[in-house]
C-alpha cells in the first residue's frame, strides 16, 4: 500500500540556503540591531542632525567658507559625509570589536555562512542605513530650506556609495584587530579628529596648504569635498572618487588579513 504523504514529507533534507537569500538575512539581522541600539542611533542619526540644525540656524561657520553659498547648502553634504563616517566606520568598528569579544564571530563561522559573506553582510547593512539616514538627514535639510543641485543628486549617490565602502572596510580593519575596549576609545577619537580637522567643518581650502593637501586625501575629506561638489555645484569630481576607492580596496586588504575571530 502506497504512502498517502508525498516523499520527503517526515524526512527533511537540511541544507544551506542560496547565498543570496543569506546575505539578505544577515544584513536585515545586522542593519535592525544597528537601529535598536541606542548607542549607535545616537552616534548615527541623532548627533548628525544636532549638528545639522545648529550649524545651519547659528552664524558659527566662517564667512569666508560659505562664499555665497547659503549655510545649509553648504553644511549638509558634510554632514551626510559625517553620517558616513559614523555608520559605516566608527559604528562598525565598535559592534566587530564587541561582536569579536562576545563570540558572535566565532559562532557564526561555524554556520554555513562563508567568511566573506560576514564582510558583505555587514556593508550591506551599513549601506542600508547609510541609505536612511541620507533621507531622515535630506528632508530635515529640506524643511531647513536646502536646494541640492538635480544635476549633482547621482554624482552624490556614487560617492555615497564610494564612501560608505571605504569607512567600511577601516572600519572592519580597526574593529577586527584590536580588543573591544581599545576599538571603542579609539573609534571615538578618530571620529572625533576628523569631524574638527578631517575636512568635515572646515574645508581643505581654508587650512594651510599643505595640511589642505593632505586633509584632501583622507576619506573624510574626500567624500565632504565630493559631496559639496555634487550637491552644490552639480559637478562629479573624480579625485574624491579615486580617494576613496584607493582607501576601500588598501584597508579591505588589510583586513581580510588581519581580522580575527576572537
Amino acid at each position: 500500500m502506497s504512502s498517502p504523504f508525498p516523499a520527503g514529507t517526515f524526512a527533511p533534507a537540511p541544507g544551506r540556503g542560496s547565498l543570496g537569500r543569506m546575505l539578505r538575512t544577515h544584513a536585515r539581522v545586522e542593519a535592525a540591531l544597528t537601529l535598536r541600539h541606542g548607542e549607535q542611533l545616537l552616534l548615527t542619526l541623532i548627533i548628525p542632525l544636532a549638528l545639522l540644525i545648529g550649524l545651519s540656524s547659528l552664524d558659527i561657520l566662517p564667512a569666508s567658507q560659505l562664499g555665497s553659498t547659503s549655510k545649509v547648502d553648504w553644511m549638509t553634504p558634510r554632514i551626510l559625509a559625517l553620517a558616513v563616517m559614523s555608520s559605516a566606520f566608527t559604528g562598525q568598528a565598535i559592534a566587530l570589536g564587541f561582536d569579536r569579544r562576545y563570540g558572535v564571530l566565532k559562532r557564526l563561522s561555524a554556520t554555513a555562512l562563508p567568511r566573506w559573506l560576514l564582510v558583505a553582510g555587514r556593508v550591506v547593512a551599513a549601506l542600508v542605513v547609510v541609505a536612511l539616514q541620507s533621507v531622515v538627514l535630506g528632508v530635515v535639510a529640506a524643511f531647513l530650506g536646502w536646494s541640492p543641485s538635480a544635476a549633482g543628486i547621482g554624482s552624490a549617490v556614487v560617492l555615497l556609495f564610494l564612501g560608505t565602502l571605504a569607512f567600511g572596510a577601516l572600519g572592519v580593519l580597526l574593529g577586527g584587530a584590536l580588543r573591544a575596549e581599545a576599538v571603542l576609545a579609539l573609534a571615538n577619537i578618530v571620529w572625533f579628529v576628523l569631524l574638527l580637522a578631517g575636512g568635515i567643518l572646515l574645508a581643505p581650502s581654508a587650512l594651510p596648504s599643505g595640511v589642505g593637501v593632505i586633509v584632501s586625501l583622507l576619506p573624510s575629506g574626500a567624500l565632504a569635498e565630493g559631496m559639496r561638489a555634487a550637491l552644490v555645484d552639480g559637478q562629479f569630481q573624480a579625485g574624491p572618487a579615486a580617494v576613496l576607492v584607493v582607501w576601500a580596496a588598501v584597508a579591505g586588504v588589510l583586513a581580510t588579513r588581519t581580522t580575527k575571530l576572537t
